[in-house]
């Protein structure tokens, strides 16, 4: 019986011990010594705290080190949170007192990044210190023999709508449920070489590192700089021979928009899953026009469902005002659109909107030390009123189509009453992409003077964008203010930072 994510990496290492399954720029590991050095670290930890089912925070950058001291922590049979090495001080105590961590991992690297915050008495434990520890196998056996699938892993801190971190309870079990999903539906095996654009403390990340692991894999930790210099970029992928990865999408629209996809040639990447945002099909259709052969997968869902609960796989063409859709469940993962009375909506229902929500093994187990937050969203099935059972609303207003996919409109927080009619901001920017001269566009409603604001980037000016939207919108759907930037802000994830945009709005 599989009950800890460990045993996925085991397996891998008894079946391929000397495959690659981690790479960055001056080292690669096999996964015989990545499991090695991973028990060491476990056991280290385990000898200076001796508990178990406790958060440990871990304070170093995206490297094999980093996923090293994630596999110790669960080694010592605890459960951890990375810290973004840059994180802002508020954040980083911000986290600190909601976890209140036994201890703190870091490395000589990130070890002077450290100091310059106040982490009062929690013990630091600095990675290189394991190296020479000889570990105790009857404890590591004992601490496994102990361990139940529901045991947390980690707990994964996210901004939210009011900036304020909370922490996302996810288990062995969510995260093995998921993991087999990703790699039966995509094929992830031996051969596969991912290319990892997205952080480590971000959701999206659990897609590839750990069906690397347990698919006995290899991931590329791509250097985040190369995102800056795409030639790099693919000179990097190429001779990394990567054929698979999984990006927001601002990070494939910076390759389309600077022109590259014309003029380079990804040579071994076949496989390419997005998600984390909506992917505007204009750019979409510069990535198919350039790699027509390629599988192409928009994938969706919150951090609170491990990280995707739908996927649409792209088998047909998609005009540039068009939406692509979110699809369909994933195996062993249900979903339900309800109306504001909590009614289902039905495929067969093509006019109504509503409310998505998610059931299965892939849910989080709430917010940690958070019940008030956690029972406004994790709530009993409305459609069930017979047994408990739990699912998640997630606040994406959704709809069916024709063909009986899903269709993601918008938040529930990108929906306005503006000028008597509610509106998805989602669906304005869907149109405003459709007009050929637009790269990238955000639209933030003004709640003081009732505006709609659209920043967007292109090669186009306000006017001109307002003649062609009136043949597109209607006239409530209208932006009130045009602001046209050089580029667009990206927050620590590499999305569109709408929060960044909202206090120019607001000041």
């Amino acid at each position: 019986m599989i009950k800890n994510i460990l045993q996925l990496l085991e397996a891998s290492t008894v079946k391929n011990p000397n495959h690659t399954v981690f790479v960055e720029e001056k080292r690669e590991v096999t996964f015989k010594c990545f499991t090695e050095e991973s028990r060491k670290i476990g056991y280290y930890i385990y000898s200076k705290i001796n508990k178990t089912n406790k958060p440990i925070v871990i304070f170093i950058d995206k490297s094999i080190n980093c996923l090293e001291a994630m596999m110790g922590v669960l080694y010592s049979g605890n459960f951890y949170t990375i810290i973004d090495t840059k994180s802002p001080s508020e954040r980083f105590q911000s986290i600190l007192n909601t976890l209140e961590p036994e201890m703190i991992i870091t490395d000589e690297k990130n070890k002077s990044k450290l100091e310059k915050y106040d982490y009062e008495n929690i013990p630091v434990l600095i990675l290189e210190d394991s190296k020479s520890i000889t570990v105790d196998e009857n404890i590591l056996n004992e601490i496994r023999d102990n361990q139940i699938d529901t045991d947390v892993m980690y707990v994964l801190f996210t901004s939210g709508s009011t900036g304020l971190p909370k922490g996302t309870v996810l288990t062995h079990r969510a995260v093995i449920s998921y993991v087999q999903w990703v790699v039966e539906t995509f094929n992830i095996n031996e051969k596969t070489i991912w290319g990892s654009q997205t952080p480590f403390y971000f959701s999206m990340s659990i897609t590839d590192v750990f069906s690397t692991i347990a698919a006995g894999a290899t991931l590329c930790i791509i250097p985040k700089m190369y995102f800056s210099f795409p030639i790099k970029l693919v000179e990097y992928m190429n001779s990394n021979k990567v054929n698979t990865i999984y990006w927001v999408p601002s990070a494939l629209c910076i390759v389309a928009n600077l022109k590259i996809l014309e003029t380079e040639r990804f040579e071994t990447l076949n496989k390419i899953l997005f998600a984390g945002e909506v992917m505007p099909v204009k750019q979409l259709n510069m990535w198919i026009k350039a790699l027509p052969q390629a599988t192409f997968a928009n994938l969706f869902g919150p951090t609170e469902t491990t990280d995707i609960c739908s996927y649409y796989i792209v088998n047909r063409k998609f005009q540039n005002d068009e939406s692509i859709p979110i699809g369909k469940h994933c195996d062993n993962c249900n979903l339900i659109i309800v109306d504001e009375n909590n009614k289902e909506i039905k495929p067969n229902d093509t006019k109504s909107i509503g409310e998505l929500l998610v059931r299965g093994s892939f849910l989080a187990s709430g917010y940690y030390k958070n019940p008030k937050k956690t029972a406004e969203v994790f709530v009993q099935n409305p459609l069930n009123d017979k047994y408990c059972e739990i699912v998640y609303r997630t606040g994406d207003i959704v709809k069916y189509n024709e063909k009986g996919e899903i269709v993601y409109l918008s938040r529930k927080d990108y929906q306005i009453k503006h000028m008597g009619y509610r509106i998805e901001l989602g669906e304005i920017e869907k149109n405003i992409y459709g007009i050929d001269e637009i790269v990238l566009c955000a639209c933030i409603y003004d709640k003081k003077t009732e505006k709609i604001v659209l920043f967007y980037q292109g090669d186009i000016e306000k006017d001109e964008l307002a003649k062609k939207l009136k043949n597109k919108l209607l006239p409530y759907m209208m932006p009130n203010e045009y602001i046209k930037v050089s580029k667009m802000p990206y927050n620590m994830n590499g999305k569109i930072d709408r929060k960044k945009l909202e206090s120019l709005v607001y000041g």
